[in-house]
């Protein structure tokens, strides 16, 4: 649905402005081919559910601080509930279910159970008697035996079907209200943030503290009161039917059942090949299935209280949210800058390259106090640069607060004061600090430049070894802590080679990803490959009984890319069926050397960071603002339209002219900037007519012949860079070129008039530029008819 929705944003046709949210929305007739089941649902559909979420998304980001009160009118608005038909389907049976394609007893199901929710007719985890039952149950409940009966409501069941629908209804209205209001320091389960982006902010902002506590508060995360979780809602969302169905969701007992621990049967060394039953869901993929066990502990729980079901991860980050904005406040309390601090001289933004914290003061009596923190689920990381007495006191503060708030009992064992120097575990990556030297260059008294070699430290964020021999153990990939040993993967024992090597190499391909941002990218990459080629090879030993390792290595090469059925993998037969077509091609491992891991990804990132999704919309809403269209009306009327063809002349001439880059702004400003007879090439039509009133007072000054050897060797030298692939601004730095601009030669004044000689010929360098593809630029005559 949030692909969906993404696709629609990125779409300015399908916007229209509106400032009422439950206003008529477009509809899209190309998605829905006429049919029977949908003649009889236009008079409920007829508008589209995504175009729906989209306009909420919209009005919410709009206006985020505004208290919503009245959510029944979106309740009743079957779009909605279509959608999350659709959603629900598509998750319990695996294939989409398109609009075109539900029956009219589905239609009248759906719009039984919408008007059970409106009506307060609703129950949370019904049994026997439901509203809508699920594609794949095709199970009679009028004709059940009693035993059966009891069983169904005595035993643990998965969620109802209508109860999943009723979820991501609410999941659509809610999640839109909220998102906005969230702090930015929160990124589990959120839609756009993930522990990529966690520690990408750990290695940007977190750089030059000392201090640092963990706090775990998953516990929250296994339920909370209800009375704390509804007034927690209560303080943006005060529709009276909203908060009744949460209440009920949270308060509805759930039936679990505790299952007797048996002894446990010795397994065979592989499974046994199982048949999945008809209305059986195919299970995920054994890669994915692999990398999910690799979750590090803060991803690991997940809350599901009640019935809210997908509804718990967004209330417990409501609830959480007052522990995001306390400790906001406590950071601008916190915060006493340096007089000669010249990074954090300012508590919401900063200045230079955090990451280098050798260039911030840290001795003397004066040094900057600050802190900062990042929380992710229930697992909070909050850095504090100054002294322990200091992070001792905020430990304090936070136990005190959240036995006020959430009637949770920590202690100072649960919250541990750790020194960067000792290493921070976070999300299975370790935080320390390393010690650099780099080369400090700058311009002493007379210009000279010096370079000296300076110490310094760096925060280095690397991938735990530990946890990473933790989790393959956890999977049974090897087993040992000081010598691990890989051992085979079984599970794989009745897929072939190649179907096999194909679900490593994706395995291999998420750990790549996974340790994008680590230091140490190539040795845990190469670490995985390694566990990984292991375990196969003794698969396959035992598959085709060949004993060792060895003689699988050396019949099917290193990467394990050919054939072990025949007793030789080079064999004649095998190629000849691979060339037409007759064999399975068999891929190879991935990154079974050091040297095929990608590096590691510093790619800087921004200070006040937001999702995609997030920027796009805030772009549209700034568009939409009628303040917006007058700024830019006024813009056009004091500087006018200038073209991209005007634009690049712009850069092109600066540059030339002033041997700086120039960027848009700088243009604007330089040419306001501008006084009497020292203005740059700008290349607009008033310096085109200054030149040529120029040229006509100096006609004489410089021959024909002085004109044409010179285009003729500017455009030798423009050919030569063209030809040869070279940068553009290597032509103002050849030693030819400094001959051409020397006084007795050619002054600033006649380079102007070579350039307007040039473009009145209408070839030389404009012409040649164009055809070389370095930029375009227009002749004289055309901007005339132009004008």
């Amino acid at each position: 649905m949030r692909r969906r929705m993404t696709r629609l944003l990125g779409n300015p046709l399908l916007w229209k402005p509106a400032n009422n949210p439950l206003r008529a929305l477009p509809t899209f007739p190309g998605l829905h081919p006429p049919s029977a089941s949908r003649r009889h649902s236009s008079s409920v559909a007829k508008e589209d559910g995504v175009a729906l979420c989209c306009q909420m998304w919209i009005d919410n980001f709009r206006h985020p601080d505004r208290v919503v009160s009245n959510l029944s009118p979106l309740l009743r608005r079957f779009d909605l509930w279509l959608l999350a038909y659709q959603k629900v389907a598509t998750d319990d049976t695996g294939s989409y279910t398109p609009r075109s394609s539900i029956h009219n007893s589905t239609l009248e199901d759906l719009l039984a159970l919408r008007n059970a929710v409106i009506d307060g007719k609703f129950k949370w985890g019904a049994r026997l008697k439901f509203f809508i039952k699920s594609p794949r149950d095709k199970t009679d409940y009028d004709s059940l035996s009693k035993r059966k009966i009891k069983t169904i409501l005595t035993t643990t069941q998965p969620a109802p079907f209508q109860d999943k629908i009723v979820q991501e209804v609410l999941l659509m209205i809610l999640e839109p209200i909220y998102e906005p209001r969230f702090s930015s320091k929160s990124y589990a389960f959120r839609p756009g943030r993930t522990p990529h982006t966690v520690l990408r902010v750990i290695r940007r902002s977190f750089a030059g503290y000392l201090w640092y506590i963990k706090g775990d508060f998953s516990v929250l995360l296994d339920g909370m009161k209800v009375g704390l979780v509804i007034n927690a809602v209560m303080r943006d969302v005060r529709d009276k039917l909203v908060v009744d169905l949460l209440k009920d969701a949270l308060v509805t007992p759930v039936v679990v059942t505790t299952v007797e621990k048996k002894e446990k049967k010795k397994k065979r060394k592989y499974q046994k090949k199982r048949v999945l039953a008809e209305d059986e869901p195919k299970p995920d993929p054994y890669w994915l299935d692999s990398f999910f066990g690799f979750a590090p502990e803060e991803a690991e729980r997940v809350p599901n209280w009640g019935h809210c079901g997908v509804l718990s991860p967004l209330l417990a980050n409501v609830c959480l949210d007052e522990l995001d904005r306390w400790m906001e406040g406590k950071i601008k309390e916190f915060y006493v800058p340096s007089k000669s601090d010249v990074i954090w001289n300012n508590p919401e933004e900063e200045q230079g390259n955090t990451s280098w914290p050798e260039f911030v003061p840290t001795s003397g009596p004066d040094k900057t106090r600050k802190m900062d923190f990042v929380r992710y689920g229930g697992h909070v990381l909050i850095g504090v640069r100054g002294p322990r007495a200091d992070a001792a006191t905020l430990r304090k503060q936070l136990i005190e607060f959240c036995d006020q708030r959430f009637m949770l009992k920590l202690d100072n064992e649960s919250l541990p004061i750790e020194h960067i120097t000792k290493g921070i575990m976070f999300l299975d990556h370790v935080l320390c600090r390393r010690v650099v030297y780099p080369t400090l260059r700058y311009t002493a008294t007379g210009g000279k430049i010096i370079s000296e070699k300076g110490v310094g430290t760096l925060l280095s964020v690397t991938a735990s070894l530990k946890q990473c021999i933790k989790q393959f153990r956890k999977l049974s990939f090897l087993k040992g802590d000081r010598d691990p040993d890989p051992q085979p993967c079984f599970r794989m024992f009745h897929a072939t080679q190649a179907h096999t090597n194909a679900q490593m190499n994706k395995f291999l391909s998420t750990m790549v990803e996974w340790y994008r941002f680590a230091d140490n990218r190539k040795k845990i990459v190469n670490f995985c490959s390694y566990i990984i080629r292991g375990s196969l090879a003794k698969l396959y030993a035992a598959k085709y009984k060949l004993r060792s390792r060895a003689k699988v290595y050396k019949i099917g090469a290193r990467n394990l890319s050919r054939p072990l059925k025949e007793k030789k993998g080079q064999s004649p037969e095998y190629h000849n069926l691979l060339r037409m077509g007759l064999a399975e091609s068999i891929d190879g491992l991935q990154y079974t050397r050091m040297s095929l891991v990608p590096e590691t990804d510093y790619t800087p990132f921004p200070a006040n960071w937001r999702p995609d999704h997030e920027k796009l919309l805030l772009e549209y809403i700034k568009l939409e603002d009628p303040k917006t269209l007058e700024e830019q009306q006024s813009c056009i009327k004091e500087q006018g339209l200038v073209s991209p063809q005007d634009y690049i002349s712009m850069l092109v001439w600066n540059y030339k002219r002033n041997s700086l880059p120039m960027d848009q702004f700088s243009l604007v400003k330089s040419n306001e900037s501008v006084v009497g007879n020292q203005h740059l090439l700008l290349g607009s039509n008033q310096d085109d007519q200054d030149h040529l009133n120029k040229e006509e007072e100096n006609d004489g000054s410089m021959n024909a012949a002085e004109i044409d050897t010179i285009m003729i060797y500017s455009m030798t030298i423009f050919l030569a860079v063209a030809i040869m692939g070279l940068p553009v601004d290597i032509i103002f730095h050849l030693p030819t070129m400094h001959a051409c601009q020397r006084k007795d030669t050619i002054t600033e004044e006649w380079r102007a008039l070579l350039c307007r000689h040039l473009l009145r010929q209408n070839i030389s360098m404009a012409t040649l530029l164009v055809n070389t593809g370095l930029y375009k630029m227009e002749s004289e005559a055309v901007r005339t008819q132009k004008l």
